[in-house]
């Protein structure tokens, strides 16, 4: 793997230990998930990243806990065209 930072091939995978907390009202009495990601680290830069596993995904971890907001409709607006002379 290449560096996207600094190009580097100097990449290093760390197996690691992440908690996260959702950020609700509800969050002092939602458990934090504690995925164990492996961490991609360049040692030359210091540029690191992570990502959670699917299965933790699919199974809703990070989805909102209220409703999403319904989608704008769009408005049709007229269009405007120049009257020939």
């Amino acid at each position: 793997m290449v560096c996207p930072k600094c190009q580097s091939n100097a990449v290093s995978v760390i197996p690691a230990e992440i908690r996260l907390y959702r950020n609700a009202p509800r969050t002092m009495s939602h458990p934090p998930m504690t995925p164990s990601p492996d961490v991609h680290v360049c040692v030359e830069c210091g540029w690191s990243e992570f990502s959670i596993p699917r299965s933790w995904l699919s199974a809703g971890w990070l989805r909102s806990l209220r409703p999403a907001p319904p989608a704008p409709t769009p408005i049709d607006t007229p269009i405007l065209t120049a009257k020939a002379s």
